[in-house]
């Protein structure tokens, strides 16, 4: 059941939901019921899986940015396209920052970034965030 908390409050804090899933890992780790590449294998899936709900509405609802249902204010996208613009696909890298990270993959569906590098580029952030607060918590 552990895990599957787990997976859940990495997905909801990878959406604009807000959540926070490095506690949860942390405590988890401190635990020691599970082992830890298990846990940021569980972690990553779910952080990956939210950015990846974040990339399809943009991509697929782009039409809809300034709907009152809409996740992210129309300011706040700007922010996140214009840094998206200006550092391309590679700024992808800072999709585990708070606030601006998860704008960032709405705006990367938004612009069209190709899914499978969209992909890449976002496991290799949030795995790397994982990997460096396991270091911190061990």
């Amino acid at each position: 059941m552990a895990l599957v908390g787990l997976f859940l409050a990495a997905l909801l804090a990878a959406t604009l939901v807000p959540a926070q899933s490095e506690a949860v890992l942390a405590g988890l780790i401190l635990g020691g019921a599970h082992p830890v590449w298990l846990l940021v294998l569980v972690a990553s899936l779910g952080n990956v899986l939210g950015s990846c709900v974040n990339w399809a509405l943009g991509r697929f609802l782009a039409d809809r940015v300034g709907a009152r249902w809409f996740p992210v204010s129309a300011r706040r996208l700007d922010q996140a396209a214009g840094w998206y613009r200006r550092w391309g696909r590679f700024s992808l890298l800072g999709a585990w920052l708070p606030i601006v990270g998860d704008p960032l993959t709405l705006a990367a569906g938004v612009l069209r970034e190709p899914f499978w590098s969209f992909l890449a580029l976002v496991t290799a952030a949030k795995l790397g965030r994982y990997l460096v607060l396991v270091g911190a918590v061990q």
